[in-house]
């Protein structure tokens, strides 16, 4: 496994100022969930996207993300990606300059019904991806992680449903599984002593502000921007307002981004 770097102009200079950006990507997401931050960060980070492998746990996910990244980077999560972050979190600490956790919650697999009809509703979506396939399993999931209104935005559609195709059902269900034992993670915020950022689709129906309001209040000096007019696809939906919060949240990291050491092998590539 090994992260993709995203190059920028003059990007490949070293400089000690310009940290690497880890960037995890959600359940059956890749790149171009990240793609517009990405391009933006380029001139002031080493973005790069984090590859999982087959791993079917959040912390095998975690470790997979700290093989692939150098000494000391900065990390941002969207969805299962920010559960996977906070898992780096809890085993390298001192190795994360900064956090950003994006369309998430903390608390562990749900009990009872509600997690009766998460793991029911997850495996409907596999059954449909095994048999009729990953783009039809995209079409069904769709509703779920953008607003009505955005239903009819041609290119976001396609978008989200070519990145969601591009995955085969055992990478759909190895992100179940990891899903479905992710741990407790609210010890390992209230820890964080890095700068942090909290970005909350304001009509997230999966992980709504609320959740994010219950992280902030547990992370020391925590920054919450909810993003308007945005589901659980943020990122994707208004890549403005995420890159107008990320502006700030790595200004803020900047004093602690001297890298200090090599950064590790990555090959440059295409998000598109």
């Amino acid at each position: 496994m090994k992260a993709t770097t995203i190059s920028a102009p003059g990007a490949h200079r070293p400089d000690p100022d310009r940290p690497i950006l880890m960037l995890l990507p959600g359940m059956v997401c890749n790149g171009r969930a990240w793609r517009d931050q990405a391009r933006h960060l380029a001139g002031r980070c080493e973005p790069r996207i984090a590859d999982y492998g087959g791993a079917r746990h959040m912390t095998d996910m975690a470790r997979a993300v700290l093989a692939q990244a150098p000494d000391r980077f900065l990390l941002a999560g969207h969805s299962m990606g920010a559960r996977v972050a906070m898992e780096v979190q809890r085993l390298a600490p001192e190795r994360v300059l900064g956090l950003c956790f994006a369309g998430t919650e903390c608390g562990p697999s749900p009990a009872g019904e509600a997690g009766r009809r998460e793991t029911e509703s997850r495996d409907a979506l596999l059954a449909v991806a095994r048999q009729q396939g990953m783009p039809a399993m995209a079409r069904r999931w769709l509703p779920a992680l953008i607003p009505e209104a955005r239903l009819a935005d041609e290119q976001l559609v396609e978008d989200i449903l070519t990145m969601i195709a591009e995955h085969s059902p055992d990478q759909l269900e190895a992100h179940i599984a990891a899903g479905a034992t992710r741990p407790d993670s609210r010890a390992v915020l209230r820890a964080i002593a890095t700068p942090t950022l909290l970005l909350a689709g304001a009509e997230d129906r999966l992980r709504p502000p609320a959740a994010h309001r219950e992280m902030a209040a547990l992370i020391p000096d925590a920054r919450l921007v909810e993003i308007p007019g945005a589901g659980h696809m943020l990122t994707m939906e208004n890549p403005e307002a995420v890159n107008a919060a990320l502006d700030e949240w790595v200004a803020a990291t900047r004093p602690l981004c001297s890298r200090g050491a090599a950064p590790t092998p990555a090959r440059p590539v295409n998000v598109d």
